[in-house]
């Protein structure tokens, strides 16, 4: 089963299109220990209200050794409940490191079935991450239209447009799927926007960053998704983890109202 058909499956299955975010600051805890047990907690927990998990990956490298051990826990423990993982690296390099990056991250020991990608070195070093993904049954998420305010740097003037092109033309070589296997990260911040890029991406799962401690409503986001209310999945990372400090117990509450918001936003 690829990452698309899972995702979908279990949007389908379980009515749930949130993306639980696991991002683990030292800062918070007593200890490396209690970082650990508090992270699996809020996965175990949370499972259930999610359709994917999306570690990210810069949270784990800060802590080094010892994170990436952790990794490797959170994706067994998120197999193991039949959670897809999504790792969000936007990882984008030329030649070599590409083919190398795309070998950790989507069929290494620390592997997910999806990554985040960034393209803005150019398309071709998009090729590297493409094959690996359709080899490994994963995908990439390429960045469209991010959720910061700083996007409009770079990312304005049809830039976002021809990235989106690029995704189409590689999900048309794909065949037998609903969804290609590369994604697209569009910012949930942009609910202006969102119909427009569901037309402009017809066979990408959307990734919408932003949901909660960014600002982005839930309530707001229903032009992403196809009929039928698949094809995009909303993240939130500190509005679930963190939503009442360390309390597991609110990052429940806070994921089944994401998912429940969600739901009533497709049912209007």
């Amino acid at each position: 089963m690829t990452f698309a058909h899972a995702v979908t499956d279990r949007t389908r299955r379980l009515q749930t299109r949130l993306c639980v975010g696991l991002d683990p600051r030292l800062d918070t805890y007593r200890d490396a220990a209690h970082l650990r047990e508090h992270t699996l907690d809020v996965l175990e927990a949370t499972a259930p209200y999610a359709a994917c998990v999306k570690p990210q990956l810069a949270f784990y490298e800060a802590l080094g050794l010892e994170g990436m051990r952790l990794l490797g826990e959170v994706c067994a423990a998120a197999r193991t409940l039949g959670l897809p993982v999504l790792l969000d690296g936007k990882r984008g390099d030329i030649g070599s490191t590409a083919e190398a990056y795309a070998r950790a991250w989507l069929g290494g020991p620390h592997a997910g079935s999806a990554l985040t990608v960034n393209p803005f070195l150019g398309f071709e070093t998009l090729t590297p991450f493409v094959q690996a993904a359709r080899e490994q049954g994963g995908a990439i998420f390429v960045l469209v239209k991010t959720s910061n305010p700083g996007q409009a740097d770079l990312q304005g003037g049809g830039v976002s447009e021809r990235v989106a092109a690029e995704i189409t033309r590689l999900n048309a070589e794909t065949l037998g799927e609903a969804y290609g296997p590369v994604g697209a990260v569009v910012g949930a911040t942009h609910p202006g926007e969102l119909a427009s890029f569901r037309s402009q991406l017809p066979r990408a799962l959307l990734l919408l960053p932003g949901l909660g401690a960014q600002g982005a409503r839930a309530a707001d986001l229903a032009a992403a998704f196809d009929p039928g209310g698949t094809g995009a999945l909303a993240s939130a990372s500190r509005g679930v983890q963190y939503a009442s400090g360390l309390d597991v117990a609110a990052s429940v509450s806070a994921a089944r109202t994401f998912r429940d918001e969600l739901n009533a936003a497709l049912a209007q």
